[in-house]
């Protein structure tokens, strides 16, 4: 294994959270979450609510995405760390599997990581580009 696949620096356990949901790798995305993660989609968003353990945030967030939107992907552009928090500024692209429609939108993600595991996720977007892709 290589430094960064071992690495407990938080910008580092946030990375592989990234790169294992765009390779669709749940179990390794898994890996990256606290027992007691607390991951909240933000409020108007589809998928909106707090959600708890590694298998809770896989199967109420990814494994949902992964059913209504074609190829949705979290882009991580930019990283602020400040101790244990880490901010990624980023962007979600897909296209929803009802309507054909794509999105394209900015969003915020704040992580907050402990022990070399993500204790703590709240999501920033513009939920109304994404409920208007959604929408016939």
């Amino acid at each position: 294994m290589s430094d960064f696949a071992q690495s407990t620096a938080p910008a580092d356990v946030v990375r592989r959270q990234y790169l294992a949901s765009a390779a669709g790798d749940l179990e390794a995305l898994r890996a990256t979450l606290a027992p007691d993660v607390e991951w909240t989609e933000m409020a108007g968003f589809p998928l909106a609510g707090t959600y708890r353990t590694p298998e809770g945030v896989t199967a109420h967030v990814m494994e949902r995405l992964g059913r209504d939107w074609e190829g949705w992907t979290a882009h991580d552009d930019a990283y602020v760390v400040d101790g244990e928090n880490v901010v990624v500024l980023a962007r979600y692209t897909a296209a929803n599997k009802a309507t054909g429609k794509p999105v394209d939108v900015r969003v915020a993600h704040h992580f907050v990581v402990r022990g070399g595991l993500i204790v703590r996720f709240e999501q920033f977007v513009d939920t109304a580009l994404v409920r208007d892709a959604m929408t016939a």
